[in-house]
């Protein structure tokens, strides 16, 4: 049987003779060529279909073998690339343009029975469109010109959904974002060197909520305060295990963007057109749920607290050392329609299971006698949150 250096020299060369025939054959039938960064390959077809467009954009593709390296059943091999992009075939949707290129990239090759079953192929793909003109040349005015538009470009980004984590407590940060006026938070914990996420935001607060969790030291986990689409957003993106309790469990994994209990009638004509439109751009998609929480588990230095009537499995933390209270959407402090902000109140009745059941909660939650308490949007409650919290649960519901 050929060693895996045998085979790997074998289907190089192949690939070296535009022999796209005797390069598949190489393979074995279901095996993988993992192009790094860019997609793969599945043998033969796959491997046919892809040398077939490259060397038909690249006539005079030439490969040489630089140097192999061998271990057990895997060989490493640096190779070099020279070829003109002259047609008459396109490359990934690129019309040939006569661009010359000289490259280098290394193949991991693995084999199993005499067949290559896996490669992962790694290539500079930033330098490969670079020299083809796709890319201004490394160092140039036009580089220049590029970076200065992609920065313009992070900054408003940044400015419309957040780019920076504010402290509000010991070891606790809020990250601010979302359209309009960055009413939506998103809370890091302090959690063993890293940091537990609570709440996610929407998904275009993703860049914001990763790059101030890697400031920190990265993201531990993810616990949603409930699995309404302005607070699962983000979550897909931050690369972590969700955490939510049972009874969002369903919701979180769900593809829907509006939850089956909601009343969208009872909005004001703006602000069923408003957020009927917005609310699926907020959503980042179902997300799969690492375990469930429940009332009076520990999380991060804070006690989980059931909240339900918003949503039915709606959580709050708590921190009994100083009273800190991060309560999701168990209390507004804005009008979801107009995102106008003021003072605490029931959650809308367009968007609850049970709007009396969240009055309740509300009380619950002002019996803790918080110092300060955060909800899931705008502003916090701070000074007597208790007497703040049960008139606003005493109130009437109005459908501002």
């Amino acid at each position: 049987m050929p060693s895996t250096s045998e085979i790997a020299k074998r289907y190089f060369a192949a690939l070296a003779a535009h022999d796209i025939d005797a390069a598949a054959a190489c393979w074995v039938p279901g095996g993988i060529d993992r192009l790094v960064g860019q997609q793969e390959l599945i043998a033969p077809t796959g491997i046919k279909e892809y040398f077939g467009e490259l060397f038909a954009a690249f006539p005079d593709f030439a490969f040489e073998v630089l140097e192999t390296t061998s271990y057990r059943h895997r060989t490493a091999v640096r190779w070099r690339a020279r070829a003109t992009f002259a047609g008459p075939g396109r490359f990934q949707g690129f019309v040939a343009n006569g661009a010359r290129i000289d490259i280098e990239g290394c193949d991991v090759v693995t084999a199993v029975d005499g067949l290559i079953a896996h490669n992962d192929a790694y290539v500079d793909s930033g330098d490969i469109a670079r020299q083809l003109g796709l890319l201004p040349p490394a160092g140039s005015l036009a580089q220049a010109r590029l970076a200065k538009l992609v920065n313009a470009r992070t900054r408003v980004h940044s400015r419309i959904h957040g780019s920076s984590a504010e402290p509000i407590a010991d070891g606790v940060w809020i990250v601010r974002g979302g359209f309009p006026l960055k009413t939506m938070n998103v809370f890091l914990i302090e959690d063993d060197g890293l940091v537990t996420v609570f709440d996610a935001g929407i998904k275009d607060m993703s860049p914001a909520v990763i790059t101030a969790a890697a400031r920190l030291g990265g993201i531990k986990r993810v616990v949603l305060g409930h699995a309404d689409a302005d607070h699962r957003g983000a979550a897909p993106a931050l690369g972590a295990p969700v955490y939510c309790h049972a009874a969002e469990g369903a919701a979180a994994e769900s593809s829907a963007s509006f939850r089956d209990y909601w009343q969208m009638s009872k909005l004001g004509p703006h602000g069923r057109f408003l957020l009927s439109r917005l609310i699926p751009t907020w959503d980042g998609g179902a997300v799969r749920v690492a375990d469930t929480v429940e009332e009076g588990e520990q999380i991060a230095g804070f006690e989980v607290i059931h909240l339900p009537g918003h949503a039915p499995g709606l959580i709050g933390l708590f921190r009994a050392s100083d009273r800190l209270a991060l309560v999701s959407d168990c209390f507004y402090t804005l009008d979801p329609q107009t995102g106008l902000k003021g003072a605490a109140r029931c959650p809308h009745p367009a968007f609850n299971l049970d709007t009396e059941q969240a009055r309740s909660s509300m009380r619950k939650l002002a019996q803790l006698e918080p110092s300060t308490a955060w909800a899931g949007h705008a502003e916090p409650v701070a000074g007597d949150v208790r007497s703040q919290l049960e008139r606003a649960a005493a109130a009437q519901v109005g459908g501002s």
